[in-house]
C-alpha cells in the first residue's frame, strides 16, 4: 500500500511493472508505452488532494491501465481485419544485447523494451496464443496467472464480478492447456543454430531435415516490405521458400539472437535488421517459425545488431 502523501513518488516506480503488463496485454511494444503513458496522464491529470486519497497508486494505475488495453484490444481485432497479411507480435532483444548496442544507461532515459522482463510469458509462442483469446479472457488471464492479481482487482478493470473474471481465465487458460514445455534453451539454440548454417549454406536438403514435414513458417511485412501474405506450410516448401529468399537478397548476415527470451536469428542486411526470427521446436525439429519483417516492429533492434 503506498503512503498518504507520497502517491507521485509510488507512481513514478511503477512504470516498469506497467510496462510489462502492457507488453503482454497488447504484443506491441509501441503501444504498451503509449497505454501507460495514456494512465501516467490520467494519474497526473488528478487533482493533489484525489491523488493523496488513493493509498494504492500502483493498485490505481494499473486498473487503468488494464481498462486502456482492454479498449485498445477491442479496436485492434478491427485494425488487423485490415492489416496486410499475417499479424505477430513485435519481437525483443535480449537485454544484454540491447545495453551492448548503446541502449540508455543507469541514468538515461530507459526505452519501454529494455524494461521488460523477459519469461515463458513473452515468449513467441505463448503470445500468439494470447491473440486467440477474446479482450477479456487475455486481460483476465495475464492479469492472474501471469502476474498474480487478485480477481477482485481484476474484476475493477473488466467492469465484471470476480467470479465471471474467474471463468474467463479458466477459458483462457483452456487455451494454453495443451501447450507442451519449451524446449530447453540449449537444445534449441543448437537447432537454430544448424538452421543458421544451412540457410547460409542455401542447402535445402539439411534444412528440409531440421524442419517438421507440417512445420509453418509465418511472415509479418504488414504491407510495408516483401513477404508472404499467408503461412507456408510444410517442410520442404518453407526449405525451398527459404533458400529463396537468400538468393535473392545477396550481402544478406545471419546473426544468432536472443529473440523474446529464446533462441532466434536476426538477418541484417547493410547493417540494418531487416527480419527477426522466432522458432518453435520439438524433438530436435522446427515446428514453427515467426518471421517479423515490418519495419516498425522493428525499431528496438535499430541498435542491436
Amino acid at each position: 500500500m503506498g503512503t498518504v502523501g507520497a502517491g507521485a513518488d509510488v507512481a513514478a516506480g511503477e512504470r516498469r511493472q506497467l510496462i510489462n503488463v502492457a507488453y503482454r496485454l497488447l504484443g506491441s511494444v509501441t503501444e504498451a508505452e503509449d497505454a501507460v503513458q495514456d494512465a501516467y496522464t490520467r494519474w497526473y491529470g488528478l487533482p493533489r488532494s484525489r491523488q493523496e486519497e488513493i493509498s494504492s497508486p500502483g493498485a490505481w494505475l494499473t486498473t487503468v491501465t488494464g481498462r486502456i488495453c482492454l479498449d485498445r484490444l477491442g479496436s485492434a481485432r478491427a485494425r488487423r481485419e485490415r492489416y496486410v497479411g499475417s499479424w505477430l507480435p513485435e519481437p525483443l532483444p535480449d537485454r544484454t544485447e540491447w545495453d551492448h548496442a548503446g541502449g540508455a544507461g543507469p541514468t538515461g532515459p530507459a526505452d519501454p523494451a529494455d524494461q521488460i522482463v523477459l519469461d515463458e510469458s513473452v515468449a513467441t509462442a505463448f503470445l500468439v496464443v494470447l491473440e486467440s483469446m477474446t479482450p477479456a479472457e487475455r486481460v483476465a488471464f495475464v492479469l492472474h496467472d501471469v502476474f498474480r492479481y487478485p480477481f477482485a482487482e481484476i474484476a475493477d478493470v473488466l467492469g465484471r464480478t470476480p467470479a465471471a473474471c474467474k471463468q474467463l481465465a479458466a477459458s483462457a487458460r483452456r487455451r494454453v492447456s495443451t501447450a507442451r514445455a519449451p524446449v530447453p534453451a540449449t537444445g534449441r539454440a543448437d537447432v537454430v543454430r544448424r538452421v543458421k548454417e544451412a540457410w547460409e549454406a542455401k542447402d535445402v536438403a539439411a534444412l528440409v531435415g531440421l524442419l517438421d514435414p507440417a512445420a509453418v513458417m509465418t511472415a509479418d511485412g504488414g504491407g510495408m516490405v516483401g513477404t508472404v501474405l499467408r503461412p507456408v506450410e510444410g517442410g520442404a516448401r518453407i526449405a525451398q521458400y527459404m533458400v529463396a529468399i537468400a538468393d535473392m537478397a545477396p550481402g544478406l548476415k545471419l546473426l544468432e539472437r536472443s529473440v523474446n527470451g529464446a533462441p532466434g536469428l536476426v538477418a541484417e542486411r547493410a547493417g540494418v535488421v531487416v527480419t527477426v526470427a522466432s522458432f518453435d521446436v520439438l524433438d530436435g525439429h522446427v515446428t514453427r517459425i515467426w518471421a517479423v519483417r515490418n519495419p516498425e516492429k522493428l525499431r528496438p533492434w535499430g541498435r542491436a545488431g
